[in-house]
């Protein structure tokens, strides 16, 4: 039965498996909004809910297969929070949005976001991601974003196609396990070619949080991973980016920072972000790949093709992008044959710097007595404060 059907008779439903593990509440919340909570609470403390026959509690937790008892009624009073309504959309949206996708399955759709499209809107924003997701789902659920991409950023974007998904999805960027792959074109090449930039953000004061930078003492943790894929002489160079954490304009603030710029990106890089002759103005970052765990088992791996700009931009470079293997989610592993050089080696270095150290110090005694004998101790008196310094060793005056 559908949750848009009469309320004037008592209603079953089977928790499907993307609510598996859900809250009573929230499976409330997602299939029949326009039930409020206070009503969820009554009828369960009541006994009109019931699950599989029995009586059960808004913080019980569902499984899949279960069936839902829901009672007669319930329905919004008149000012009261309603589902929200579906935004007709016309046939240009329509086809930008069927245009975006690169795969989609009963759990996800995956779009390849062009630049200059927002993911949300904002004030005066019109068009955007979100507004495009009644296109994908004219009935049930209304897809959800579960993650972002910034307006000028192209590339792969995942929408969560039920609630279920939404939450699997959710947990997996936030716990970091989801991989994420970026390509940019920067100013300059870095001087390392394999490199991790650990500068903590934060968002700038005076923006309204519309710019980060970064703050050594009041900023949050935040590490990119970066590799350069090629270089054009010295004038720029392909970077392969590998966040490992999500803050707000990460890549673009990082790369700023080391002194290389995303090109196009005037608003952390200035004037100085942006290349002479015909290398496009507009900024040339790209969500290359996303490898994420999925719902149904195997990963998903999706790879979004270059926007436009950018495909031109590495054309007139010399750069191709066959040469790009993708970036690994970690340094490899050292075995105990490595652990053990690297150990020798460290243990040299020390005991070279000690030696130099022992060269410098001056108020070292020479050892007396037998010929060749190690420098000797310092003295007691030295480092006593008025204490008379012993004169030369005879024979030395």
């Amino acid at each position: 039965m559908s949750a848009h059907e009469q309320h004037d008779r008592v209603r079953q439903f089977t928790v499907a498996a993307d609510d598996d593990g859900v809250r009573l509440d929230r499976w409330f919340k997602r299939h029949l909004p326009q039930v409020g909570f206070a009503i969820v609470s009554r009828w369960a403390r009541t006994g009109q809910i019931r699950v599989d026959g029995k009586r059960a509690d808004v913080a019980d937790r569902l499984s899949a297969g279960q069936v839902l008892r829901v009672p007669p009624g319930g329905e919004a009073k008149p000012g009261g929070k309603l589902a929200r309504p579906r935004r007709e959309l016309s046939e240009e949206e329509l086809a930008l949005a069927d245009s975006m996708v690169l795969t989609q399955d009963r759990a996800a759709i995956v779009l390849n976001k062009p630049p200059g499209l927002a993911t949300q809107g904002g004030q005066g924003m019109k068009q955007h991601v979100d507004a495009l997701l009644d296109a994908y789902a004219p009935e049930g659920p209304r897809p959800r974003l579960v993650h972002r991409l910034d307006k000028d950023t192209s590339g792969v974007l995942l929408i969560a196609r039920t609630p279920g998904s939404a939450a699997f999805f959710s947990k997996r960027f936030s716990g970091r396990s989801a991989k994420k792959i970026y390509w940019a074109l920067v100013v300059g090449v870095p001087q390392v070619q394999d490199g991790m930039i650990e500068l903590p953000l934060a968002k700038q004061p005076g923006t309204g949080g519309e710019k980060m930078h970064v703050d050594e003492k009041e900023g949050q943790p935040a590490r990119t991973r970066y590799r350069v894929l090629d270089r054009a002489g010295n004038r720029a160079a392909w970077v392969e980016l590998h966040p490992q954490t999500g803050r707000t304009h990460q890549l673009r603030v990082h790369m700023a920072a080391i002194g290389h710029p995303i090109v196009g990106d005037g608003k952390y890089g200035g004037q100085d972000a942006f290349l002479t002759g015909t290398i496009s103005r507009k900024m040339h970052l790209h969500a290359r790949r996303l490898i994420i765990d999925h719902p149904d088992g195997a990963p998903l791996d999706v790879t979004a093709p270059l926007p436009e700009h950018f495909a031109n931009s590495m054309e007139q470079l010399g750069f191709d992008e066959h040469d790009g293997a993708e970036l690994p989610a970690a340094p490899p592993e050292s075995t105990k044959q490595d652990e053990k050089r690297a150990a020798k080696a460290h243990a040299k270095q020390f005991r070279k710097e000690r030696r130099g150290e022992r060269r410098k110090r001056g108020d070292v005694e020479p050892a007396r007595g037998k010929p060749g004998a190690k420098p000797g101790k310092p003295t007691r008196a030295a480092g006593k404060p008025g204490a008379k310094r012993p004169g030369p060793p005879k024979g030395r005056r």
